[in-house]
């Protein structure tokens, strides 16, 4: 199995990569769709464009903003180049013209307020994040349908792509990879193990190996520098920035504050040795409020659990030990390694196994990164992901007014200070332990299958209502 590092890790918008960058992406590869089907021979005009949202992407699409998301992605915007200002002139226009003039098709009508419908009945029968897509001729008729799928960390599938790998397509997948030459195409973390003893290396280099075969390791390396820089600047922002969240529920910032205090207390000899945590959750709720914010943000596995996997590794760059460049490389693809293969044998996506899917996933990754990055082996890694993980399973996701900011900020900080304790514990063993990491990502499968559908992102249990009344 073969999933890139860029895949796990991609630069998109807040608040949210199933809810925000998948609709978006959605969006825009429909019109895509619509450009290929009007050079078909025969091919009649296309005039109007609608949207509907079904499951969690209707229970939870206004708090995000994935209404405004689907506009944007018609409008010809993704989530990678998004330029803020042109979209809000962008969306203000279409708001006034209740017109789309995407490049290469006919102007389409599109207005927001009739034609993007939340539908509130049961999800569509793929994937808890579904939305269907339709474009009409001048007289109404139906000139073409897609269904998408949101299915976690901003990747997208049509219904058939997703009937495709759930019906096998993963195992051919798989194969086609290994064919197209990847030298190390695992697909567990048993065969990644294999691997690395069989070839003598690390999980981090056979990933390199990976990464390098289409493109070169320098343009891996310097791809792979963008995205560190992409997280570094988030906390930086989030560390300057202060006032209310949006959404309504006047959450405030606090990062800001707290990184303050934790400055003033430099020198001074008066921290306990337990503040620590309070720097891992400072770095970990600066990313998740910009998230919140709608800022740019880098999905580490997606943007609801963003800030955990930078938030250890500026801890590994700005308080470990022996810190350096190739250690914080090494961190950022032995974390992808991990991200990947729970992606491939269960789910990073809240509305279809709960936050244990993303926080607990991003726990993982971060706890195999840094493991890696201070010298484990290849057990001993797959140990720290393996005790970050099992320590998440069951974790609901129930947002607050379907925002990503009650519990999911803090949230992010306790993932991030789980993440070092279970690589510290890693690395004080010989990597040898009772549960396997591939067993324990079968058990997140089942848990969240098992799961009530009240607590996986659809704001109608846990947290969610059981919120003060003002």
């Amino acid at each position: 199995m073969f999933l890139s590092v860029f895949d796990i890790f991609k630069i998109g918008i807040g608040p949210s990569s199933s809810h925000t960058m998948g609709p978006m992406s959605a969006a825009a590869r429909f019109l895509d769709q619509l450009r290929t089907g009007l050079r078909e021979p025969g091919a009649g005009e296309v005039a109007q464009v609608s949207c509907s949202l079904h499951g969690s992407l209707a229970f939870t699409g206004k708090g995000h903003a994935t209404d405004r998301a689907v506009i944007l992605g018609l409008l010809g915007f993704r989530p990678d180049t998004i330029d803020p200002d042109d979209a809000e002139a962008a969306e203000a226009r279409l708001r006034e013209t209740k017109v789309i003039r995407p490049g290469g098709l006919p102007e389409l009508r599109f207005d927001p307020d009739s034609d993007l419908a939340f539908d509130f009945g049961p999800p569509l029968p793929g994937h808890a994040n579904g939305m269907i897509l339709r474009a009409r001729d001048a007289h109404g008729t139906l000139y073409m349908e897609e269904t998408y799928y949101s299915v976690g960390g901003g990747f997208v599938m049509t219904a058939a792509e997703l009937e495709h790998h759930k019906q096998g397509g993963a195992e051919a997948l798989h194969a086609e990879k290994a064919a197209q030459g990847y030298p190390y195409p695992f697909g567990s973390a048993a065969e990644m193990l294999r691997m690395g003893q069989i070839a003598g290396k690390s999980i981090a280099l056979m990933k390199w190996e990976n990464e390098a075969t289409h493109g070169g390791q320098a343009k891996v390396r310097d791809r792979l520098d963008g995205i560190w820089a992409a997280m570094d600047d988030c906390i930086d922002r989030g560390l300057r920035l202060d006032g209310e969240l949006p959404g309504g529920l006047k959450v405030r910032r606090r990062a800001k504050a707290i990184h303050e205090q934790l400055l003033a207390e430099r020198g001074q000899n008066i921290a306990q040795p337990h503040t620590v945590n309070d720097w891992l959750s400072v770095y970990a709720m600066a990313v998740n409020e910009e998230n919140a914010a709608g800022g740019k943000v880098v999905t580490s596995p997606t943007n609801g659990a963003a800030g955990v996997v930078p938030a250890v590794l500026r801890y590994y760059r700005d308080h470990c030990i022996g810190a350096t460049e190739d250690g914080r490389r090494t961190f950022l693809m032995t974390a992808a390694a991990i991200g990947g293969l729970i992606k491939h044998n269960a789910s990073i996506s809240g509305a279809e196994v709960g936050c244990q899917g993303e926080v607990g996933s991003a726990s993982a990754m971060a706890a195999a990164g840094l493991c890696a990055a201070l010298g484990g082996s290849n057990e001993q890694i797959e140990n720290a992901a393996e005790i970050a993980l099992e320590h998440h399973l069951g974790m609901t996701c129930d947002p607050v007014g379907g925002l990503v900011q009650v519990p999911c900020i803090e949230r992010n900080g306790l993932g991030a200070i789980k993440a070092v304790s279970a690589a510290s514990l890693a690395l004080r063993g010989d990597g040898q332990h009772f549960m396997p990491l591939d067993n324990c990502i079968e058990a997140m499968r089942q848990t969240g299958m098992d799961m009530s559908d009240n607590y996986k992102e659809t704001s109608r249990g846990g947290l969610a209502v059981n919120i003060p009344e003002c």
